[in-house]
């Protein structure tokens, strides 16, 4: 084999002088700086070192273009992040949906109303047991990778303290929020997703700040699969369990995937520094995070969490398994929406004209797939009876109902990143507040004389105010960037 090989390729010589990059290391022709820093353990890139000898090249084939495609196409790290999310994504989709079907037909539609009762009652306040630090660690780290210590030991800090306190307030004013079925658990729920999950969470935003998303995906599939082996012992031993058994399940596996993240981010990207100083210069906007992630729960769960206080514990599961097949549909977006985000971030520095175009591009694929799944979600809805059980039967017309909103998703989560790597953060956060009062209000009005055919309604009309919302800030935002711009040109001259 090596004489083969020798003598179809041969390795050209370096040149005494040739150029070299910042780091040392020659920067030969056609060949991308990012591609040689970054990703040189690929046995495929270092076909750059080689020349194909001149009796091969006599026989017209185009090779030097072969090679040049070969690299452009693997040099693409956008195109491999992506890659990576929807493997990983994809096969969470897979396990979810089984896993799905498992808890389902383990708990039943009374049952599993008052699971998402508690759930989606502590989703609205999960969000600040980070105050934001996550995000403030992806957006900043992003950029600057030395930084990771001090970001990601902030991290740690605000999720360990601040998440005990957000479990007191939930222990204390459950009963309040949903009613006492779903109180009863509120408290394990709450442990599992305040302190465990977010810690999950954010070693992936950790390694999503490095573009190292094959870790992100691993650490979610795993998670997933983890949860699904659960299930499926719980269906083949007890048959079916009540949402308590359920809940100390899925709180032992929250524990295994936050010791997993916690040894992973350890491991690959170092130990943790505590700077208490960075921690209270980037709070502001840390906390504008979390205030924009606890509206998007707002007005995604908050009309579970008044279901369940109304006490229409069925209908809430119907809705809820209605509402789940919808999330389980938006994955392939928002896997394409996360691989870009630290893209939207570096193009972001030159502010929302700057990340516009990449906005545009992954609109054209985000967009068709919203419609295509709303379609196939209309028409597919009645064999969920089938799947998970009759006592789920009306959740046929939920899920008819919710069909379109990958459709505004897609438009609003787009508009959503550009504004949120070009540094305007606020204004995607009020035009969330916003949608979060509005869903409660129409929910207040709606849910008590509709059930859950109204917090359909209300949802609809939410995310596509959102939709319309974002992109008409992001709009006016670009308008007026392109007349400061043209300003300052006007003076110079």
């Amino acid at each position: 084999m090596s004489g083969i090989a020798g003598s179809v390729i041969t390795k050209e010589p370096r040149a005494e002088n040739e150029p070299r990059d910042a780091r040392g290391i020659p920067a030969e022709r056609g060949v991308p700086l990012k591609l040689k820093q970054g990703l040189m353990r690929n046995p495929l890139r270092r076909f750059h070192n080689y020349r194909v000898p001149r009796q091969i090249a006599r026989c017209g084939f185009p090779w030097d273009r072969v090679y040049t495609y070969c690299e452009t196409a693997l040099s693409g790290q956008l195109a491999k992040n992506a890659s990576w999310m929807f493997l990983g994504q994809g096969v969470s989709f897979a396990v979810q949906a089984c896993y799905f079907v498992l808890l389902a037909r383990l708990l039943g539609a009374d049952q599993y109303g008052i699971f998402v009762g508690a759930a989606a009652a502590v989703s609205l306040l999960s969000q600040y047991s980070t105050l934001g630090s996550g995000m403030v660690l992806l957006r900043q780290v992003s950029r600057h990778n030395g930084e990771f210590p001090q970001y990601w030991g902030n991290v740690l800090l605000t999720t360990l303290s601040v998440g005990l306190l957000v479990i007191v307030s939930l222990a204390m004013f459950g009963k309040w929020m949903v009613g006492p079925a779903s109180a009863s658990v509120i408290v394990l729920v709450a442990v599992g997703e305040c302190t465990c999950a977010r810690l999950a969470e954010g070693g992936g935003q950790a390694f999503q700040a490095f573009e190292q998303l094959k870790l992100t995906a691993a650490l979610t599939s795993l998670t997933n699969i983890a949860r699904l082996v659960t299930a499926a012992g719980m269906v083949l031993v007890l048959h079916r369990a009540t949402v308590r058994q359920w809940v100390i399940a899925s709180l032992a596996v929250s524990c295994l995937s936050a010791a997993m993240a916690l040894i992973l981010v350890t491991t690959r990207l170092g130990l943790p520094k505590f700077d208490f100083h960075l921690l209270r210069k980037r709070a502001l906007e840390g906390i504008g995070f979390s205030i924009a992630a606890s509206t998007t729960s707002i007005y995604n769960d908050i009309d579970k969490a008044m279901l369940s206080r109304y006490g229409m514990l069925a209908a809430n599961g119907i809705y809820s398994m209605a509402y789940r097949v919808v999330d389980m549909s938006c994955t392939p977006i928002r896997s394409l929406q996360s691989a870009a985000f630290p893209r939207f971030c570096q193009m972001g520095r030159n502010g929302a004209r700057g990340s516009i175009g990449l906005t545009r591009r992954l609109l054209g694929k985000t967009l068709p797939f919203g419609l295509l799944a709303a379609v196939v979600m209309f028409l597919a809805a009645p064999i969920i009876p089938y799947v998970v059980g009759r006592s789920f039967a009306n959740s046929v017309s939920a899920l008819q109902w919710l069909c379109l909103l990958p459709v505004f998703r897609s438009l609003h989560l787009s508009a959503g990143d550009t504004l949120t790597g070009a540094g305007y953060q606020r204004y995607r956060t009020a035009a969330q507040l916003i949608a979060a009062a509005l869903n409660f209000g129409l929910n207040l009005w709606l849910i008590p004389a509709y059930s859950w055919h109204g917090a359909a309604w209300s949802s609809l009309v939410t995310d596509g105010a959102l939709a319309a919302g974002n992109w008409i800030v992001l709009s006016l935002l670009i308008r007026r960037e392109n007349h400061t711009v043209l300003e300052s040109q006007v003076a110079a001259i």
